[in-house]
């Protein structure tokens, strides 16, 4: 029985680890995948483990394995060094003993290969199949969204909430913002389920509530890590709370979907448009303060937004390029894309 392995940081996990993993499993029996996490990450080794768990989860000769340690006891590099590889291999001596086989795509492999006494096999180490590596990922997720798995997609998505009353424009500026920004958009599920603000039900709540949850879900897949998203769980639940003064059920998966990364207030200063199915200014205008308390009272910070229609978007613009200005540093915080591992 031929026992290999691969090793890596995954920081984040991409389609060449996905790719290197796969080639692995073709020169083996059974691979282990050895997820290494210094203590000085910020992306947990238990999130990193998962994606590729989920990546795999129907192939039986894969398993994932978390290995913690602590950046001052062990060299924390992705430079080929036969003093670091030495260090490694006797790491993976101790953790993987009878294994016969090792995958890379570095130069470090044959060295850590050595070392053990085992053989190395490397897979493409020009990366001329995925042309990507964790750091450039972490640089711009953006530019290299289509080399992250779908496993990996949910957690470097950026989330965009519109919110605000009837007749404020939310529907218009999330449509304006994702053609700007060239990003998917999710309109409000309210609208295919009910058509009329004066006459529903409860239960339609509970629709609007999975199905906005859904069509979010759905986007995160989309073509860019960005989402425009209007309205959320908060609207519904104050909607709930304003029409019928009851409480709206909502699971814990609901509420991880809504959950964004930049709220957008738009105020209600703007002329009120009744198309005939909203509810009269006076009501529209309580609704708004529903809105403020609902959200007070779940501790949501938002960016409130007002003026016209043109001072609107172009506030949000700013905010979101903001966003993306400040993601795009945390994600290159995260130290070396491996330790002596696929990049």
């Amino acid at each position: 029985m031929i026992k290999a392995f691969v090793f890596g940081k995954f920081l984040p996990f991409h389609k060449g680890h996905e790719a290197m993993i796969n080639f692995a499993r073709t020169k083996c029996d059974f691979l282990t995948v050895l997820v290494c996490c210094s203590d000085k990450e910020t992306i947990s080794g238990a999130t990193r483990k998962g994606w590729i768990q989920k990546t795999f989860e129907n192939k039986r000769n894969v398993e994932v394995r978390l290995y913690d340690y602590q950046e001052s006891s062990l060299p924390n590099t992705s430079v080929s060094s036969r003093r670091i590889s030495e260090v490694w291999a006797a790491v993976f001596s101790g953790l993987l003993p009878g294994y016969s086989l090792l995958i890379t795509s570095e130069e470090y492999g044959n060295y850590v290969a050595e070392y053990m006494a085992i053989q190395h096999i490397p897979f493409d180490p020009p990366k001329r199949l995925f042309p990507v590596s964790a750091t450039a990922i972490r640089y711009d997720v953006f530019l290299n969204w289509k080399f992250l798995p779908d496993s990996v997609k949910p957690d470097f998505a950026l989330k965009v909430v519109v919110l605000g009353t009837e007749s404020t424009g939310k529907t218009t500026l999330v449509q304006k913002l994702s053609e700007h920004f060239n990003c998917s958009q999710v309109l409000e599920a309210a609208r295919e389920i009910i058509a009329d603000s004066n006459h529903f039900q409860p239960e339609e709540l509970q629709l609007v509530a999975r199905a906005h949850a859904e069509e979010i879900d759905k986007a995160v897949f989309g073509d860019s890590p960005l989402i425009i998203i209007d309205t959320d769980i908060y609207t519904t639940r104050s909607y709930a709370r304003f029409v019928f003064q009851t409480d709206l059920e909502a699971d814990a998966a609901i509420y991880n979907s809504n959950k964004a990364n930049l709220y957008l207030y738009l105020s209600n200063d703007v002329p009120y448009l009744q198309d005939g199915t909203r509810l009269e200014e006076a009501a529209r205008n309580l609704l708004d303060h529903s809105h403020r308390q609902m959200l007070k009272e779940h501790h949501i910070e938002f960016i409130e937004i007002s003026g016209d229609w043109e001072q609107r978007f172009k506030i949000a613009v700013e905010q979101i390029n903001l966003l993306i200005k400040k993601t795009g540093r945390k994600h290159d915080r995260q130290g070396p894309s491996n330790l002596q591992s696929p990049k």
